[in-house]
């Protein structure tokens, strides 16, 4: 949809796509109300200043909605479809594949959450480096780093519903 129906859309019919961005009713309810947008700048500024307000309960449910690195996302959902085309890098490696479903349980076990990464653009190799990476860190650089991962997938979702 382009901003004016994004803008002029029924909340009921908005709410999924935003949710698909990032699950987290506070902000699919701020960024809903705080319709009309001027332009898609307002809209992205607005999204990311809400992006950056999330606690940390409201990361833990957005990660969530998210598959591991690797998965292959099932369904024909809106968040599916990303998601296979986000981690289009990953390939058809099994070796890959192995390494990063294995690095997948490391940080499971580490962390508690899934490992979130924005894998748009970036290859098999270089998620599993910024995986094993990752599993060096102390919780709290770890939560941060999530946050920011979140953040920046979100936005490029946000962007794909605005297009």
């Amino acid at each position: 949809m382009d901003l004016e129906e994004f803008n002029s859309a029924p909340t009921d019919r908005l709410r999924p796509a935003l949710a698909a961005c990032c699950d987290v009713p506070r902000w699919v309810d701020a960024i809903a109300a705080k319709r009309p947008y001027g332009d898609l700048a307002a809209l992205t500024a607005y999204a990311d200043q809400m992006l950056r307000e999330l606690d940390d309960s409201e990361v833990d449910r957005a990660l969530q909605a998210h598959p591991r690195i690797g998965d292959r996302p099932q369904g024909a959902s809106t968040e599916a479809a990303w998601s296979r085309t986000e981690q289009s890098g990953v390939g058809d490696d099994a070796r890959v594949r192995q390494e990063l479903a294995e690095g997948n349980r490391q940080y499971e076990n580490r962390f508690g959450r899934v490992f979130l990464i924005c894998a748009t653009g970036l290859s098999a190799a270089q998620m599993l480096d910024n995986l094993r990476t990752r599993l060096t860190h102390d919780d709290a650089t770890e939560a941060t780093v999530v946050h920011e991962e979140l953040r920046k997938i979100a936005l490029l979702r946000l962007g794909k519903v605005v297009a």
